[in-house]
């Protein structure tokens, strides 16, 4: 079985990490309560941000890493609030088919792939089998499309 990272991400009232510190470890539905407004963030693992509380309203998808301000994350405003934190385990594994029920052809990922349409001439999946790990499949990457998480949970 994979080994599991510390699950949290850390929000803040302003830029560059300051002011009233809110962390979560699980999924939030309404941090309304927690948090009047998030101008910066810090990403242990990933998460997905929502404008509005229970999950609804515009969503970003952060990966890990230190977002100095909102447009870091190509936020509209400094609106957080709900969130579903993104379990992150290694190691991952992923088959990718090309036809239902998985047939024709596969491919099988360890590790992040930018573009299967650039980097293996895949136009679309039709089935995948989660062996290890969680997985985001982003519908067009470089604009932001992104599609649900899945995992072998």
């Amino acid at each position: 079985m994979g080994t599991k990272l510390n699950n949290c991400i850390t929000f803040f009232e302003d830029r560059n990490f300051e002011a009233c510190p809110c962390e979560a470890t699980t999924d939030q539905p309404d941090l309304c309560a927690h948090l009047n407004c998030c101008n910066s963030a810090k990403v242990e693992t990933g998460c997905w941000i929502y404008e509005c509380p229970n999950y609804v309203g515009h969503q970003h998808c952060l990966r890990k890493g230190e977002y100095p301000d909102y447009q870091h994350w190509m936020g509209f405003n400094d609106s957080i609030r709900s969130c579903i934190i993104t379990a992150v385990s290694f190691p991952y594994c992923v088959h990718i088919y090309e036809r239902n029920d998985f047939r024709g052809g596969l491919l099988e990922f360890m590790d992040n792939c930018p573009s299967l349409q650039g980097d293996f001439y895949y136009k679309d999946i039709q089935s995948c089998n989660i062996l290890e790990g969680s997985w985001q499949y982003l519908l067009r990457p470089k604009v932001g499309s992104f599609q649900p998480t899945v995992d072998t949970s």
